[in-house]
Formats: structure tokens, sequence, C-alpha cells
């Protein structure tokens, strides 16, 4: 994820945050500061904040390290304001092992707050739900009903939660995964109206939650449309093979001249005939803003890049696009570049097998 830093590595997994997490952690602090102008308050905000987070840190290895036992491997976790993301390689393949990925980050939290609770009840047990951050409120307990909230809220059936995972897998027991699919995603949708209309007459940032679960809904239906239809389809039956390509040495003049000519956005650059990297039109239009048409195609072009083979999957092509954020998957044969995967062929690719799903059988 862009404006990312990556901050370490727990159980084999890298972890990210993200840059409005600092921010996060600065508007807390000062809002903690301005309510007794105590650095004694604001220092106690922002170690609120860290050790909420760290609970999410827990929460998404939950997900993790149970999506490993299903031989699914996690690429990353990402600390975001609204939580953390965990980036499994691929969604689990039975619905029951979805079930399982997706408890088992609530099911941390249960355990938490278990553990949490049996500590508090030694002593005078744990303060109010309403102490939850209070400067200066007991500190386990805010962690208590932390852990409960973050239980509570994750198992709502709204994606991206984990209770949207949840009804899904459930359903997908029962129906097809696409239609189990577009059923949760309606629910998510339909809470995230609930929470739109009751955030404009009470809290505002139940709107901003309403937005991302819309959003997170809608784009989960999309991307399970997507896979039903390129399923089984092997990379070589949707790649593009009349494409153009760049050398090393060129300037980006030459991809200037392929962007305006034709629908090519993002250009391999081969050199002797292997592939050396590609030119994304971002890295292009950056070029020309900063060193003018006359910059080498290998000063600006990335080297890191991800490959398929004609046999692969189309499926699985989809997978890699989408968990790099790239918009062009080169296709590679015994070393030489063959063709290229991209995600606007990819939709037209969706839009050719709904028509002929639709179409009219001919006897």
């Amino acid at each position: 994820m862009r404006w990312s830093w990556r901050i370490g590595r727990i159980a084999g997994i890298d972890l990210y945050v993200h840059m409005t997490f600092l921010i996060l952690l600065g508007w807390v602090g000062l809002s903690y500061y301005l309510a007794r102008h105590s650095a004694r308050d604001a220092l106690s905000g922002i170690g609120f904040i860290l050790a909420l987070f760290g609970i999410v840190v827990l929460h998404e290895l939950g997900h993790a390290l149970t999506a490993r036992r299903f031989g699914i491997t996690t690429r990353d976790i990402t600390l975001l304001p609204i939580g953390g993301v965990s980036r499994l390689e691929r969604i689990p393949d039975q619905p029951k092992q979805e079930l399982l990925v997706a408890l088992a980050g609530p099911a941390v939290n249960v355990v938490l707050a278990a553990i949490l609770l049996a500590v508090l009840a030694l002593g005078s047990g744990p303060a109010p739900y309403r102490a939850v951050g209070q400067a200066g409120g007991g500190f386990l307990s805010q962690m208590l009903w932390i852990n409960v909230s973050l239980a509570a809220f994750n198992l709502l059936p709204a994606f991206p939660m984990d209770g949207g995972r949840v009804l899904r897998a459930l359903l997908a027991l029962r129906m097809d995964y696409v239609r189990a699919t577009q059923i949760a995603a309606a629910v998510g949708q339909g809470i995230a109206l609930v929470f739109g209309f009751i955030g404009l007459f009470t809290n505002p940032f139940l709107v901003f939650i309403a937005l991302f679960v819309w959003l997170g809904a809608s784009s989960e239906a999309s991307m399970a449309q997507m896979r039903s239809a390129v399923g089984g389809i092997p990379v070589s039956k949707a790649m593009i093979t009349d494409f153009r390509v760049l050398e090393p040495h060129d300037s980006v003049r030459r991809a200037v001249d392929y962007l305006l000519a034709g629908f090519q956005q993002d250009f391999p650059v081969v050199d002797n005939g292997r592939v050396a990297g590609v030119l994304t039109r971002s890295d292009l239009l950056h070029a020309l803003a900063r060193r003018g048409q006359e910059a080498r195609v290998d000063d600006v072009m990335h080297r890191d890049i991800e490959t398929a083979d004609p046999r692969d999957m189309l499926e699985g092509a989809l997978g890699r696009l989408r968990q790099r954020g790239s918009d062009t998957l080169l296709v590679v044969q015994n070393g030489q570049l063959v063709g290229l995967v991209t995600k606007d062929n990819l939709g037209e690719l969706l839009m050719v097998q709904q028509a002929l799903g639709k179409a009219p059988s001919r006897s």
C-alpha cells in the first residue's frame, strides 16, 4: 500500500504503518493535551492508541496464522486509522476454511477480553464502558472494553468486516459462491445505509464507517463476479499479444508516441530479448514532468515486475494484479515475453463472459 512504511516483521509477516496512522497519533495526543493542558495526558492518549493498535495487530495475526494452516500465506499487515488490513495471498478454497479464518480475528479479541476480565476480577472488577478513552481511566479496563468492542464490531455481517466473510462462508455452504457474496454484500450495504442515517444525526464518524462498508461490500461483490467469470481460463486465452515494447536506452519520447497512437498504457522494457522492467503510464508522466522527453527509459522504469506463464490460470493472475496494486502482468514463456494481461482486458473479458452467459442458446 502506498504511503506506508515497514516497521517490523512478526511471524514471518511484514508489518507496515500507513502515514495517516501517524496523523491519528498526533491528533489524539493534541486532543488529550487540550483537555487539561497536560503533557502527561497527551502521552497517555498516545499510549492508549499504540496499545489499541497492538491489539489490532494480534487480531490480524489471528487471521494470518489460521490462513497459514490452510497453506495460504499473508503478504503483509498494514495499520490504518480504521484498523488493520491483512493481505492474504488468496481467498480460502473451501467455505469452512474461510469461516475459520474470518472467525480467528474476533476469537483473539474474545480470548484477550476473557484474560483481562479474569485479572480485573481479582481486584475491584472492570470499570464501566464509559471510561474507555478517557484520560486517566483504568488502562486494563479500557483494554477489556476495546477487545469487546472490536469483537462485536468486526462480527457485524458487512464487508469488509469479518462478519461479512462469516456470512458469505455460511451461505456458500448451501449455494453458489458468487450468489453468496452478492447476498452478503447486499446485507452489508443495508447496514451501511443504517450507519449513515444514524451518523447524520449523532456521530459523523458513523458516516465515514458507512462509506467504508458500502465501498468494501461493492468491491467484494465485483471481485467475486470477476473470479467466477475467469475461473478455469488459462492466461493464454486472455492475454494481449499485439503490444509495443521499449528498450532500456530508448527515450521516454518513444513511449509518449506509443501512448498517443494506441490503447496501451504500460510498456514492457526488453533488453536483448529478455524482460528488464516495465514503464507504467504513471512512471511516464512523472518522468516527463521531472526530466523531459529525453529521459532514458532505464532510469525511470520499474525493475521489480510480476510475470506469469501462459499456462497459469487467469484467476491466479487476477490475484497477483490485485495484490501488487498493478495494472499490467507480463506473460513470459521460456524467458521470452509473449503477452500482457491488464485490468482493462480482464474487464473486457468479464463483459464478454457475461454476454455469452445471457445470450440465448441456439439448437
